[in-house]
């Protein structure tokens, strides 16, 4: 493994089947599903406990993203993030089929005490929207704990949300210690840390397979808010004109900053000291360098080592990608 040249990786899709999926990672994203109708989560790149992604292509194939880490990691990480143990971001698709629990995630501090993970700061671009779908995301003004706790108590916690009728191409960050849930009809992108703590408020009445409510997690999602901070809506972004079409810098956070590029004719991504996500969100594409192309489909992520450096990307006709590095 240490003699082969890295690439531009794709790993094979880890498939989460939960009660509020659907079929849309299919009919939306064209992913290859099984049968069933509850397919929530695509994890397209992922280091979490027994969750590890593979290589799904190339000299690599099989070859799990945790080895990668422990065998070649300034290789693939880059230098400035040689250190880390573990890959720091979580990337993946979501079909909300039905709306999820009002939930919270915990910041660093409070992932490590009550959940033994790291904290959960994640940001969504919207991918697709049925008429009616909502966002909730943050708490109204002036609503404090107290009223948050009898709001749980009471299971009249969706009065205390803000919420908005979100768009395609609508990005939404979601930082630790934000009250939130995604609404039926939604399909998105979801940049993350690698983490999977969450506190569930609130599941609208719903109960599970076995036919019981499913856990709430009221005393760790009290202590898990920021009531400090109060409503969220929409990223306002910035656009640029840049060879080949625009940029537009969309969240930006201590964990990662991510931008979107709208392309009609090839532009250069990719750094050497950092690794850089690609995710094709519009259109399809080509990764270019030195006659070999590694292809990019509506759909599909691919993950730019350090060492693979700067590289062309290839619009075929026009096409949006999403590229992520960590600052």
């Amino acid at each position: 493994m240490r003699d082969i040249p890295l690439y531009p990786l794709r790993f094979q899709p880890i498939l989460k089947r939960l009660i509020w999926g659907g079929r849309r990672l299919e009919t939306v994203l064209g992913k290859t599903l099984g049968e069933g109708l509850n397919y929530a989560e695509s994890w397209e790149i992922s280091d979490h406990r027994d969750d590890v992604s593979r290589v799904e292509e190339g000299p690599l194939e099989g070859t799990t993203l945790r080895a990668l880490i422990q065998h070649r990691g300034p290789e693939l990480l880059g230098t400035g993030l040689s250190h880390l143990t573990q890959f720091p971001l979580l990337i993946k698709y979501l079909d909300a089929n039905q709306v999820l629990s009002v939930q919270v995630h915990p910041d660093d501090e409070r992932g490590r005490k009550l959940a033994d993970d790291n904290g959960k700061t994640e940001t969504w671009v919207i991918m697709h929207t049925e008429p009616g779908s909502l966002i909730y995301a943050g708490l109204r003004e002036g609503v404090g704990p107290q009223q948050f706790k009898a709001a749980m108590e009471s299971g009249e916690v969706e009065p205390l949300l803000h919420r908005f009728e979100p768009k395609p191409g609508d990005c939404v960050m979601i930082p630790a210690g934000t009250v939130h849930a995604i609404g039926a009809g939604i399909v998105l992108a979801e940049i993350q840390q690698m983490s999977d703590a969450t506190f569930r408020v609130h599941d609208w009445g719903r109960v599970g397979p076995d036919g019981q409510p499913r856990q709430l997690h009221p005393s760790e999602a009290l202590e898990s808010v920021d009531f400090n901070r109060g409503p969220v809506n929409p990223w306002q972004s910035k656009v640029e004109s840049i060879a080949g079409g625009t940029r537009e810098r969309l969240s930006h956070c201590p964990y990662f900053e991510l931008e979107r590029y709208h392309l009609h004719a090839p532009a250069t991504v990719g750094r050497t000291d950092r690794f850089t996500v690609l995710l094709g969100v519009e259109g399809d594409s080509e990764i270019r360098v030195g006659g070999q192309t590694w292809p990019l489909p509506f759909g599909a992520t691919r993950l730019l080592p350090a060492a693979f450096g700067p590289c062309e990307l290839m619009p075929q006709g026009q096409a949006t990608v999403l590229s992520c590095v960590v600052p």
